[in-house]
Protein backbone atom coordinates (compact mmCIF):
# COMPACT_ATOMS: atom_id res chain seq x y z
CA UNK A 1 0.00 0.00 0.00
CA UNK A 2 0.91 3.31 -0.88
CA UNK A 3 -0.12 6.54 0.20
CA UNK A 4 0.38 9.52 -2.52
CA UNK A 5 -0.42 13.48 -3.02
CA UNK A 6 -0.72 15.84 -6.05
CA UNK A 7 -2.82 19.41 -6.59
CA UNK A 8 -4.10 19.38 -9.58
CA UNK A 9 -5.72 22.42 -12.17
CA UNK A 10 -9.59 20.62 -12.10
CA UNK A 11 -10.57 17.62 -10.39
CA UNK A 12 -13.08 16.43 -12.88
CA UNK A 13 -9.94 16.76 -15.62
CA UNK A 14 -7.85 14.78 -12.91
CA UNK A 15 -10.60 11.58 -12.29
CA UNK A 16 -11.29 11.42 -16.57
CA UNK A 17 -7.54 10.66 -16.84
CA UNK A 18 -6.50 9.02 -13.80
CA UNK A 19 -8.96 6.73 -14.59
CA UNK A 20 -8.18 6.09 -17.79
CA UNK A 21 -4.75 6.30 -19.66
CA UNK A 22 -3.48 7.08 -15.87
CA UNK A 23 -4.90 3.49 -15.09
CA UNK A 24 -3.52 1.75 -17.94
CA UNK A 25 -0.03 3.59 -17.58
CA UNK A 26 -0.20 2.30 -13.71
CA UNK A 27 -1.22 -1.27 -14.29
CA UNK A 28 1.72 -1.49 -16.37
CA UNK A 29 4.06 -1.00 -13.46
CA UNK A 30 1.84 -3.07 -10.87
CA UNK A 31 -0.26 -0.93 -9.55
CA UNK A 32 -3.99 -3.28 -8.42
CA UNK A 33 -6.06 -0.24 -7.84
CA UNK A 34 -6.59 3.18 -6.12
CA UNK A 35 -8.17 5.04 -3.76
CA UNK A 36 -8.65 8.92 -5.04
CA UNK A 37 -9.64 11.21 -1.90
CA UNK A 38 -10.30 15.42 -1.86
CA UNK A 39 -8.50 17.54 0.66
CA UNK A 40 -10.98 18.78 2.99
CA UNK A 41 -8.55 21.86 3.21
CA UNK A 42 -7.55 21.81 -0.28
CA UNK A 43 -10.01 21.81 -3.09
CA UNK A 44 -7.43 21.12 -5.84
CA UNK A 45 -5.06 18.48 -3.37
CA UNK A 46 -5.68 14.86 -4.31
CA UNK A 47 -4.81 12.10 -1.69
CA UNK A 48 -4.38 8.64 -3.67
CA UNK A 49 -4.06 5.37 -1.67
CA UNK A 50 -2.69 2.92 -3.86
CA UNK A 51 -2.24 -0.80 -4.16
CA UNK A 52 0.84 -0.84 -5.30
CA UNK A 53 4.63 -1.47 -3.83
CA UNK A 54 7.66 1.12 -4.03
CA UNK A 55 9.74 -0.42 -6.74
CA UNK A 56 6.36 -0.38 -9.13
CA UNK A 57 5.95 3.35 -7.67
CA UNK A 58 9.76 4.00 -8.30
CA UNK A 59 9.51 2.63 -11.89
CA UNK A 60 6.09 5.10 -12.87
CA UNK A 61 7.35 8.09 -11.77
CA UNK A 62 10.96 7.36 -13.87
CA UNK A 63 8.76 5.96 -16.84
CA UNK A 64 9.72 9.03 -19.36
CA UNK A 65 6.10 8.14 -20.94
CA UNK A 66 4.49 9.59 -17.37
CA UNK A 67 5.04 13.32 -18.14
CA UNK A 68 2.91 13.53 -21.11
CA UNK A 69 0.04 11.84 -19.13
CA UNK A 70 -0.14 14.01 -15.65
CA UNK A 71 -0.05 17.20 -17.84
CA UNK A 72 -3.22 15.74 -19.73
CA UNK A 73 -4.27 14.89 -16.33
CA UNK A 74 -3.71 19.16 -14.91
CA UNK A 75 -1.04 17.92 -12.29
CA UNK A 76 0.71 21.35 -10.76
CA UNK A 77 2.74 19.72 -8.47
CA UNK A 78 4.24 16.00 -9.15
CA UNK A 79 3.27 13.56 -7.18
CA UNK A 80 4.57 12.57 -3.74
CA UNK A 81 4.60 9.56 -1.88
CA UNK A 82 4.17 9.73 1.69
CA UNK A 83 6.26 8.23 4.43
CA UNK A 84 5.25 5.38 5.92
CA UNK A 85 5.80 5.87 9.51
CA UNK A 86 3.83 2.77 11.27
CA UNK A 87 0.95 0.37 11.61
CA UNK A 88 -1.40 -0.21 14.78
CA UNK A 89 -3.69 -2.56 16.23
CA UNK A 90 -7.30 -0.95 15.68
Amino acid sequence: MLLATTTVEDVDRFLKVFGTAGADKRALHGSKGSTVFRDPTEENRMWVVFEWDKEGWANFVSDPEVPPVLKDAGHLSKPQAASLLGRYQA
